[in-house]
């Protein structure tokens, strides 16, 4: 295995190309200001899975949500899922949350994969509630364990092999996972 720990995400998108471009028409491409998947169409002929700005985190969690949408679901702009904008409620980040969960496992799996630290996304900036990051966090990591425990899905499985051959990280076990520390234990 070779050692590279510079994360550039010209690496992630030739290592996911060069897994999926061919086996299942989808390409990793750098955009704009925000992330997007569009299937393909007359004007595109492979689907794209476009990540935010060059930021290395925003491949990870745009590859999530690839990992795990559903073949129907890839043949939709976004995979057809409700997204409620920063600046969300108490009640409507907590549905945000729930959907986030299985997709943020996979970027944390995948994050570990190559060696690079994971961050929960609560995507809330501008709400009018503080994000419970810890216990989002919290939950997770449970999947993250579910998946190592029960099995990672398989195109997330294909990715995570490439990232840990790329970057020569060992196979992921719980202590990969670390729990995070609630603020109040640092007093």
């Amino acid at each position: 295995m070779k050692i590279h720990m510079k994360h550039d995400y010209n690496d992630l998108i030739q290592l996911f190309n060069k897994v999926f471009l061919e086996r299942l028409n989808t390409e990793l491409l750098l955009g704009g200001d925000e992330p997007i998947y569009l299937p393909a169409s007359e004007e595109r002929p492979h689907h794209q899975i476009i990540f935010a700005r060059g930021y290395y985190a925003s491949a990870m969690h745009e590859l999530g949500h690839w990992c795990i949408a559903g073949e129907a679901r890839r043949l939709l702009e976004d995979y057809g899922y409700w997204y409620q904008p920063d600046g969300r409620s108490a009640e409507v980040q907590a549905e945000f949350e729930v959907v986030e969960i299985k997709p943020q496992a996979i970027e944390w799996i995948l994050s570990a994969s190559c060696g690079f630290k994971y961050q929960v996304s609560c995507d809330n900036l501008s709400g009018n509630c503080e994000p419970d990051r810890v216990g989002f966090t919290l939950k997770v990591r449970e999947q993250v364990i579910h998946y190592l425990t029960h099995g990672i899905p398989e195109r997330a499985k294909m990715l995570s092999d490439a990232f840990r051959d790329f970057y020569g990280i060992k196979p992921l076990t719980e202590a990969d996972f670390p729990k995070p520390i609630p603020l109040t234990d640092y007093a």
